[in-house]
């Protein structure tokens, strides 16, 4: 009998072909997305071509260093910082910097593109350096990264514009996350998401923001007692829970409002709103309009949404 497909695989209708395991939401992708966070392009420094090298306000970079002393300082004088081989330092915020290198300094410095407007408050939250130390243990992952990015720097081959942007966009990761985990965090939207407790629960208040959310069900969604949780949300958010969910609530009607055609009503009961009378007194006392006069406000020449609505948006 002639051997057929069904004989020795399974055909890709088979129902495991069909079956895509997700990853869940987490808070912080979503805030990466919203600021549209990508890698741009990569230059790469020797002493020899030019010891000084001076980046103005606005640019959000990251400098690793590959060989020699490099001194880094902030144009207000904030800090000065001296950094050797294998160190990596995040400029988030923008701010503006030099770096002036030893006879045998070499670096390579990352660029990272960002919508402004959106990123401005969100990257507050985070000092105006993220300094990583190659030396210190279970850092391997920088030295790779380095070497990767000099490689497509060097040999500029087929696809190397994209490897580029995705290294950078893995060091801006891994920047967050060490900075994370040193603890010496500022209350904020990005604070909250980088915590394993509670990024889950944000996620789940901004996928769903019209659930009737109680503070022992986002307890354990966070795996912590009623109180525990509590402290901890207002601690590193800076608003209680209830207080959030309804600013959340109303950031996201503000953005259907401005976004599409539907009544008030159904905007009010999509949000989680018993009624429409109860949701536009809310909604007046938070942006001092009635919900029908904001959906036909030009709220600036450019007809953008402020930045706090533009992240409702998100799902």
């Amino acid at each position: 009998m002639a051997a057929t497909p069904s004989n020795f695989a399974e055909t890709p209708n088979d129902e495991k072909f069909a079956k895509r395991e997700e990853l869940p939401a987490d808070a912080l992708s979503e805030i990466l997305d919203a600021i549209h966070l990508r890698g741009g392009t990569v230059s790469h420094h020797r002493a020899n071509d030019a010891r000084r090298v001076n980046h103005v306000v606005g640019s959000r970079l990251v400098h690793i260093i590959e060989r020699g002393d490099v001194q880094l300082k902030l144009r207000d004088g904030s800090a000065h910082l001296r950094l050797t081989e294998g160190d990596l330092v995040l400029i988030a915020r923008g701010e503006p910097h030099s770096l002036v290198g030893d006879a045998t300094a070499s670096w390579v410095t990352g660029e990272f593109l960002v919508e402004d407007t959106i990123a401005d408050p969100l990257l507050s939250v985070l000092p105006s350096t993220v300094i990583i130390r190659g030396a210190e243990s279970g850092n391997g992952w920088l030295r790779l990264s380095r070497d990767l990015l000099l490689t497509e720097v060097s040999l500029a081959r087929p696809g190397s514009q994209v490897m580029i942007s995705r290294i950078l966009d893995l060091l801006f990761i891994h920047a967050l996350r060490a900075w994370a985990a040193d603890g010496l965090v500022s209350p904020g939207w990005l604070t909250a998401a980088m915590d394993p407790a509670l990024g889950p629960v944000l996620s789940a208040i901004h996928q769903t923001p019209q659930h009737d959310w109680s503070v022992v069900e986002l307890a354990q969604r966070a795996n912590l007692s009623r109180s525990s949780f509590a402290e901890r949300f207002t601690r590193l958010l800076g608003a209680s829970p209830a207080a959030y969910i309804v600013e959340r609530r109303l950031l996201r009607a503000a953005h259907l409002l401005r976004s599409t055609t539907e009544p008030v009503g159904q905007i009010a009961v999509q949000v989680g709103y018993a009624s429409e009378s109860a949701f536009s007194r809310a909604f007046r006392r938070r942006f001092g309009v009635p919900p029908p006069r904001w959906a036909h406000t030009d709220h600036g020449a450019s007809g953008a949404l402020p930045i706090d609505e533009r992240t409702a948006g998100l799902n």
